[in-house]
């Protein structure tokens, strides 16, 4: 066995400790511009539903400012660190890292009708708490067929604001509906968008989550 298909395993099982899992990833060609020298493989890492959000509320940086940034930048850069590799985040920019790219590469999340990411097995409910950066190639789920080709697309019309359709997103829109009674349910339990699509109805994310999410986006 050579040595980034030995690391795997020891990496999933501490991502899973933390309830995190390997979105996708991808390999890396030698010298390629906007990696880490000596990178060979990128892993995008996100929440593994369930028990992810009650495993983060439960973390000491819960209740401080940005405890998920907080929480992210502790577990994925001491993971990091662990494994000679480098965690790379989608936050603390600009500049940022390029994260919509790099999850489209994986073969395993795709732009969706409205234009957000949707994963093979999260949906619109995708989120990245990180990258790491390795110097091993490792292997990687391999790509699937895009889910939307045959869906009928209700994210299309599921904005009750219509401020999240195929035409793009208008954000103020958006931020005016939810300043609204009718907005509530947005607030409560996440984007209606997001909720709407198949592949999120069968994974499971918690309303807590999605409220939480959804206060930090409209304060």
């Amino acid at each position: 066995m050579d040595a980034g298909a030995a690391l795997l395993p020891a990496l999933e099982a501490r991502l899973a400790a933390e309830r995190l899992s390997v979105l996708g990833g991808f390999a890396v060609t030698e010298g390629e511009e906007g990696f880490p020298p000596g990178t060979r493989t990128l892993l995008l890492l996100g929440p593994a539903e369930p028990g992810f959000w009650a495993h983060l509320t439960a973390q000491p940086e819960w209740g401080d400012p940005d405890p998920v940034d907080r929480w992210s930048r502790r577990v994925i850069g001491r993971l990091a660190c662990d494994l000679g590799a480098k965690a790379l985040f989608p936050f603390g920019g600009p500049p940022y890292h390029p994260f919509y790219a790099w999850a489209l590469r994986t073969g395993r999340v795709w732009d969706s009708p409205v234009r957000l990411l949707v994963h093979a097995d999260q949906g619109l409910m995708v989120s990245f708490r990180g990258a790491l950066a390795l110097k091993e190639a490792v292997p990687v789920p391999p790509p699937l067929a895009k889910p939307c080709d045959g869906c009928p697309a209700p994210c299309l019309t599921a904005c009750p604001a219509g401020a999240l359709t195929g035409a793009g997103y208008d954000l103020p829109a958006c931020h005016g509906f939810l300043d609204q009674p009718e907005g509530a349910d947005c607030m409560t339990g996440g984007c209606l968008v997001r909720r709407a699509c198949p592949l999120s109805q069968s994974y499971a994310r918690l309303p807590e989550q999605s409220a939480y999410h959804m206060r930090q986006f409209h304060r």
